[in-house]
């Protein structure tokens, strides 16, 4: 028989707040990653060169390089704008500290890839980190910021545009997504990052 006394459900349990371990990791993170994207412009350069008349697309099949450290910083700390916050931290290191002839600009760039990559993440409450949430990860950090490009430096009304857009994605599945994931289950598999999110939601 009922008492007629209702008892309300547990309440879901509250996001743990962000730990300094995990400030400090995804600023370390923003700053290697800061100085290995200056590294991958040089490359750029060189495949561009190597590359010749078609140079200028050496930019979009090197994209997704640029996208490495939103996946990895979300799914190490799985915090909210952890990817987004790791990108623009990279990108204030090339302009501030290696003097990225691109700017300022760069650090919108950063953000809107940032969010790109962290929204798939987002969309599963960062509990999901299977291949396709990578590789739809590279996918959306690099569509977002060709178009915010393409307005940049002209690119609308062009023959190849489509051309432009389907190499950065791929890119972006590729480079931004997958080996990030690869990058991301190496480190786990050392135990480096068993005291972060990552290594206590292994733990059974």
């Amino acid at each position: 028989m009922s008492s007629g006394t209702t008892h309300p459900a547990p309440a879901a349990p509250a996001r743990p707040r962000w730990a300094l371990r995990d400030l400090v990791l995804m600023v370390v993170l923003g700053v290697v990653f800061g100085f290995a994207y200056w590294a991958l412009v040089q490359a750029w350069n060189g495949l561009s060169i190597v590359m010749g008349p078609a140079g200028d697309l050496a930019q979009h099949l090197l994209l997704g390089g640029w996208l490495l450290v939103a996946p990895i910083a979300i799914a190490i700390i799985r915090r909210p704008f952890a990817g987004i916050l790791a990108e623009v931290i990279a990108s204030v290191v090339e302009v501030v500290f290696l003097g990225s002839p691109v700017g300022p600009i760069l650090m919108v760039s950063a953000a809107i890839q940032g969010a790109g990559s962290e929204l798939p993440f987002a969309l599963t409450r960062y509990r999901r980190f299977s291949w396709g949430v990578y590789a739809l990860s590279g996918l959306l950090g690099a569509g977002l910021v060709f178009f915010f490009s393409a307005f940049r430096f002209g690119w609308y009304g062009q023959e190849i545009f489509w051309l432009r857009f389907g190499l950065q994605c791929l890119s972006g599945v590729i480079l931004g997504g997958l080996l990030a994931k690869v990058i991301v289950d190496a480190l786990a598999r050392t135990g480096v990052l068993d005291n972060f999110a990552i290594g206590r939601a292994a733990r059974p």
